[in-house]
């Protein structure tokens, strides 16, 4: 069993910068694919970004790319998502995943855990 707790979310003006965590309990941590997930007000939860289980492959959403970065540290069972320059549409509840491969991670799918979600606001 894996519990993922986020943190980092908050109210951040357009344009800024923040980074969100996702500390994860076991040990099992480094044996996940890790991935970003958010869900905006009366929208479906998307994907935002994903990690590979060693880092060294990453992919992002289009709207994300060049902006957010995911990264993690497997010996702090943590994983990270830095955003900068923030957009009001980039405002949402952001949830960690913990899945089986990139590509399904990607697709929403194949995702053996969830964490509760932190909330970010981007003010214009």
């Amino acid at each position: 069993q894996v519990q993922l707790v986020e943190s980092g979310g908050g109210l951040v003006q357009a344009g800024g910068s923040l980074r969100l965590s996702c500390a994860a309990s076991g040990r099992t941590f480094s044996s996940y694919v890790m991935g970003w997930f958010r869900q905006a007000p009366g929208k479906e939860r998307e994907f935002v970004a994903a990690i590979s289980r060693s880092g060294g492959s990453t992919s992002y959403t289009d709207s994300v790319k060049g902006r957010f970065t995911i990264s993690r540290d497997n010996a702090k069972n943590t994983v990270y998502l830095q955003m900068n320059s923030l957009k009001p549409e980039d405002t949402a509840v952001y949830y960690c995943a913990a899945g089986v491969s990139v590509a399904h991670v990607r697709e929403g799918y194949g995702i053996d855990y969830w964490g509760k979600g932190t909330r970010l606001t981007v003010s214009s």
